[in-house]
């Protein structure tokens, strides 16, 4: 590969692996004597995994005379709708039960005020559901938003990163926009990348090898030669490639750094363990050294699953890149905030009052449930967010008949832990029904894109409370006001979606 010619080819990939250095990591946050102090830290209860019984709101409307709270770790991932995406603009509408309503919510920007510290500010608001959506049964039901931001952080003051790049190269890798899409990525991230900065790559098929230690981005030449040798064979033991991953990670661990693993992946694992559970235990042993993970999905044939459930144990984020375009915009803009890490652990409770609300219903979150009684034990998993980013969560609201404005339906607690010294903190904030009272047309144009891409989730899961149409229009007329080009295309795909329904 002529690597001079590289950056016609998706050179945006990466480009964003070195924005996304631009916050400062979890491990720079913490000194020596806190890192060691961390690593010795029990493991916290798993109380999200798929074995847990599923909770009430995944199947319907939870009534708050039986149960007034609502509670979930955060998640920042995008990789659901970016599949998704993918799939129907090839032409095939995905397996509904792949589908995860807060990914398609987060995948789209969000305007909330930023904190002026550390942790979260909280921006709470809704409307009455648009005319056309069909409740069941009918009554007054309103559309509540839930949205956290953390602060930004200057680039330039971010810390020496030390990555450690695991990459898919078995046979499934071959085709276009997989391993190709990769190497440009790495090229480009590498000429992006400090002269302070550390990369190692290890590659996987049947066995795993490594093919570059931890090297500083000085050595430039040495890096791009071994992107250059990265060639597809044989089968994918993917537990092999992270397990080689995490032990290069920590033999070129640097205190002080952002030390992470990156798996670009298919996610199709044949050889091996290929189910999530024995990988991830090796995951979340690395997990808790300090070494987080993230997953770069790619590939039309892709394991979304296995990918996901990797990055959420493993305190990280996972992301689907197909095509150039798409590439660069996660790449450029949405990875700064993926390296480093505002809040550990982030946990969010929404306590409905039985006196104003007769029912409410998540949209999303199933997999991201943690029991009410789990909010301030900090042992218990929630989720990692960096700086910069925003978390969205949708709730469909019924309210009792006549409620005031002035009665509060809500109160909204977010928890989190300190990166440095894992201390908790925690932030409310309240909502009346009057901030839900107005109409839909009249909403934040935001709130709406949030609507549209919830909705549209729910309908690909089967859902029958609108229609294809009805939410692309709202894009659409959302796309217009926010002059945002990926809220446009997603009214694109909407409408792709309806003529393969």
């Amino acid at each position: 590969m002529d690597r001079f010619r590289r950056p016609s080819r998706v050179a945006v990939l990466v480009v964003a692996l070195s924005a996304v250095l631009a916050g400062s990591a979890c491990t720079a946050h913490r000194s020596a004597s806190d890192s060691a102090a961390h690593r010795e830290a029990p493991t916290q209860p798993d109380r999200r995994t798929e074995e847990s019984p599923p909770l009430p709101f995944t199947d319907g409307e939870i009534r708050t005379d039986e149960d007034p709270q609502s509670t979930f770790g955060v998640d920042v991932d995008t990789a659901s709708y970016g599949y998704a995406r993918r799939l129907i603009n090839d032409g095939r509408l995905p397996d509904g039960e792949n589908v995860r309503a807060e990914e398609f919510v987060n995948a789209f920007d969000q305007d909330y005020p930023e904190p002026a510290g550390d942790g979260f500010a909280i921006h709470v608001d809704g409307a009455r559901l648009p005319e056309e959506h069909r409740s069941e049964p009918a009554g007054d039901v309103r559309l509540l938003r839930v949205g956290l931001q953390t602060r930004g952080e200057d680039p330039a003051t971010r810390p020496d990163a030390a990555l450690t790049f695991v990459v898919d190269v078995s046979g499934s890798m071959g085709g276009p926009g997989r391993l190709d899409l990769v190497q440009d990525a790495l090229h480009t991230l590498v000429d992006q990348l400090r002269d302070t900065d550390s990369v190692a790559i290890v590659v996987f098929h049947k066995k795993a090898r490594t093919i570059r230690k931890m090297t500083r981005v000085s050595d430039a030449d040495a890096l791009h030669d071994a992107i250059d040798s990265l060639r597809t064979e044989g089968s994918t033991n993917l537990e092999a490639g992270l397990e080689l991953g995490y032990r290069v990670a920590r033999d070129g661990f640097r205190e002080g750094a952002s030390n992470r693993v990156i798996l670009l992946s298919d996610g199709l694992a044949n050889v091996g363990n290929d189910t999530a559970e024995p990988i991830l235990e090796r995951v979340r042993e690395e997990a808790a050294k300090e070494i987080a993970l993230l997953g770069v999905g790619v590939g039309s044939d892709y394991g979304d699953r296995l990918m996901e459930q990797l990055a959420d144990r493993g305190d990280g984020f996972v992301v689907y890149v197909s095509e150039p375009e798409q590439a660069r915009e996660v790449f450029v803009r949405r990875l700064p905030a993926t390296l480093a890490v505002r809040a550990l652990d982030a946990k969010v409770q929404v306590t409905f009052d039985p006196s104003a609300v007769r029912s409410y219903r998540l949209i999303g979150y199933a997999n991201r449930a943690i029991a009410d009684e789990d909010f301030r034990d900090d042992r218990v998993d929630g989720g990692e967010v960096g700086p910069g980013h925003s978390v969205t969560a949708l709730y469909a609201v019924r309210v009792h008949d006549d409620v005031p404005a002035g009665a509060q339906l809500a109160k909204v607690d977010v928890r989190w832990l300190d990166p440095r010294n894992r201390s908790a903190s925690e932030t409310s904030s309240g909502v009346t029904a009057g901030a839900l009272a107005g109409g839909f047309e009249a909403s934040a144009p935001r709130l709406r894109v949030c609507y549209a891409a919830g909705y549209f989730a729910e309908t690909l899961r089967g859902g029958s409370e609108t229609t294809y149409p009805d939410l692309a229009a709202v894009a659409e007329h959302a796309a217009v006001e926010t002059e945002d080009r990926q809220v446009d295309d997603l009214a694109r795909v909407i409408r792709r979606a309806a003529n393969l329904d």
